[in-house]
């Protein structure tokens, strides 16, 4: 296994460069199995583990891919298999992501319960109630969801999601697509990987109106035509490169980015007491001597964003005050919070909120990550920590960073990667 060793300390400065997102690229990927014609040609993907984990999927399937400097091709007219394994969707709940696309476009598929990230429940109810409403018939026998249209064909239809979905509602586009006559998504999220993949589905011939708002309305056609496409960047890697900037008390530029997109972000950064100038495709932060302690609450976009709440709370701990840190979305996303502790943080739990109370002085210690944020979480705290913090488990943050470790040392971050074995 590899660990991330970080002396903490440095204060972070310079420019460094947005990755492509993961939370866009995953949808993307998997809507090129709606169409059998041509190949695909996917720019700015991220080489991170749940990519890879991904396209082992779609060979599985029968596409072939090819992934070499962030440029991914996908061809999916050889696409025989409509089956996704355990072995596959254990790794990742997006694995679900090829239910729509494959109903759609062959009738029927087979797929494995997935897996992901610990942190509460996180029930697919609403991908297969979107299903049934396009027409499917639904049943979960040992593990397994299996999905067909009966007829062969999925038909248009009123989805209403009872609460916003960003899986569900890419789902449901891709499903809704391919079908007969109209179907109309209602409460849908407004999630700016929703919006990219609405773009990309329009440049394979899709008809959607509505993209970037929570009611989306798609009419079906019969077939999808390959293309290229350049992903969006990373949201939740620049909001996390921010973060670093402010625990340190440094300075830094994130290029490649699209600043409306990063806005209750920056605006907490802002009420944190930090200096941020925006460009067209940039952000710079300039943290202040002193951070001042902010409440956020995590909701659907364009509220802050869930996947940034664990980041917020380590930089609250260096904050003059107590904050609040509440998550509508998932509530109970607070698996970070004993490693804060064991680091040198004084964070309650309360009702389903975190209370912190900063500033707190962090020493270096060992920790081990949880999830995909938790472990971004580890990492800023590691950074402001006196001595040396051990962040254990980082195959959670591979899943969602692309090189962070090298992004983070050119800002000025003393960070290696070194193995270890689990019991040493």
């Amino acid at each position: 296994m590899d660990k991330l060793v970080i002396r903490g300390g440095n204060r972070l400065a310079g420019k460094v460069t947005a990755s492509g997102s993961k939370n866009s690229s995953l949808p993307v990927i998997a809507a090129t199995l709606l169409s059998g014609q041509g190949c695909f040609t996917l720019h700015r993907i991220p080489d991170l583990q749940d990519i890879r984990t991904f396209t082992q999927l779609l060979n599985h399937l029968g596409a072939e891919t090819s992934f070499s400097g962030n440029t991914l091709t996908v061809s999916t007219g050889n696409v025989e298999s409509l089956l996704a394994p355990y072995e596959l969707v254990k790794k990742m709940r997006a694995s679900i992501y090829v239910l729509g696309p494959l109903l759609a476009r062959f009738g029927e598929a087979k797929v494995s319960l997935p897996g992901g990230c610990a942190f509460g429940p996180r029930p697919i109810d609403l991908h297969l109630m979107a299903m049934e409403k396009l027409g499917a018939e639904i049943s979960i026998e040992t593990g397994f969801i299996t999905a067909k249209a009966p007829g062969g064909r999925l038909n248009g239809a009123c989805i209403e999601f009872p609460t916003s979905s960003v899986g569900a509602t890419g789902n449901a586009l891709m499903a809704a697509v391919l079908a007969r006559g109209t179907t109309t998504i209602l409460n849908a999220a407004a999630e700016p990987e929703i919006e990219t993949l609405c773009f990309f589905l329009s440049a394979m011939g899709a008809r959607i109106a509505g993209t970037g708002t929570t009611e989306l309305l798609i009419e079906g056609i019969d077939s999808l035509s390959s293309v290229e496409f350049t992903n969006v960047f990373d949201r939740i890697e620049a909001g996390t490169l921010l973060a670093a900037a402010a625990i340190t008390g440094g300075s830094i530029t994130v290029d490649g980015v699209e600043p409306e997109q990063l806005r209750s972000v920056l605006k907490k950064f802002i009420h944190a007491g930090c200096t941020v100038t925006r460009t067209e495709d940039s952000v710079t932060l300039a943290s202040p001597e002193t951070l001042v302690a902010t409440d956020i609450t995590a909701k659907p976009y364009p509220s802050f964003p869930t996947d940034m709440q664990a980041q917020w709370t380590a930089l609250m701990t260096q904050a003059e005050g107590t904050s609040r840190i509440t998550d509508k979305v998932y509530h109970e996303r607070f698996n970070h919070i004993p490693e804060l502790n064991r680091l040198g943080a004084h964070i309650d739990i309360i009702k389903n909120q975190a209370v912190v109370h900063g500033p707190r002085k962090l020493s270096g210690t060992k920790v081990m990550s949880t999830d995909l944020r938790a472990s971004a979480c580890l990492v800023l705290a590691g950074l402001v920590a006196e001595g040396v913090t051990d962040v254990l488990r980082v195959y959670h943050l591979d899943r969602g960073y692309e090189k962070i470790e090298t992004k983070l040392a050119s800002l000025g971050a003393e960070i290696a990667r070194e193995k270890y074995r689990e019991f040493d």
